[in-house]
């Protein structure tokens, strides 16, 4: 006969640990710290009940009387990186506001690269997030919108900081791995794109190269820009 299905619930709402027993030795906030930290150094992939209940020393099943699922661990990870916004006091100038933002972001999640795979509505509602949503929604107070298309800007601009930074680190992975020098590697497939745009079957993406090869792209510049648009996309017409 099957086992019952787990009952849906949000650990928010739970006690810090289940059970009967001595004083809690761990808080949640000691548990995530331990799984933010194996993320950090090894990937997401290294992150297990198993392997946080040995870097808090502790038994495997103790860990469960915190945390009941591997999502609620997740869960805490995204609420303990959230944790680290700045929630500067608002300017007044809510584009300036928001793109300060979504530079901090992109900072954060540079700092936990494993945010990318975990980024989701899922995980979107911790009490830090809840904070940081508030604080958002605070910052664009001066900008004559429905809440909802001020909450659909920040979606906005949290998804442009998500892709960013996910291909800012495939880029950078790409090139850790390589058995010769990004140089090289640079070196042969421009001399192979070159050659196919030499052949005249690419009149427009040899007009787009033509004003600036990859050379020129500064990753910093790409973003602010990609950024401004989004930002600009909301902005009241004049």
């Amino acid at each position: 006969m099957a086992g019952r299905a787990a009952e849906p619930h949000v650990i928010w709402t739970r006690p810090e640990r289940t059970g009967r027993g001595p004083r809690p030795a761990y808080s949640r906030a000691d548990i995530a710290a331990a799984a933010v930290r194996i993320a950090d150094a090894e990937g997401l992939d290294a992150v297990s009940m198993r392997r946080v209940a040995t870097e808090l020393g502790c038994g495997t099943m103790s860990l469960y009387n915190y945390v009941p699922r591997k999502e609620d661990l997740f869960e805490l990870m995204m609420d303990a990186a959230g944790g680290e916004h700045e929630l500067f006091a608002p300017t007044g100038d809510w584009r300036a506001d928001m793109l300060r933002m979504a530079r901090q972001a992109r900072a954060l999640v540079h700092r936990h690269p494993w945010m990318t795979r975990l980024i989701s509505g899922v995980y979107g509602f911790t009490p830090n997030a809840l904070r940081y949503l508030e604080w958002s929604l605070t910052c664009l107070d001066p900008l004559d919108l429905p809440y909802g298309t001020k909450v659909e800007l920040i979606a906005m601009v949290n998804g442009v900081v998500a892709t960013s930074v996910a291909n800012e680190l495939a880029v950078a992975e790409r090139v850790r791995t390589l058995p010769w020098s990004a140089d090289q590697e640079n070196a042969v497939r421009s001399a192979y794109v070159g050659g196919r745009i030499a052949s005249g079957e690419y009149p427009r993406l040899a007009a787009a190269l033509s004003e600036g090869g990859p050379e020129a792209v500064d990753l910093d510049e790409v973003f602010e820009r990609v950024v401004g648009r989004v930002l600009d996309a909301y902005a009241p017409r004049g």
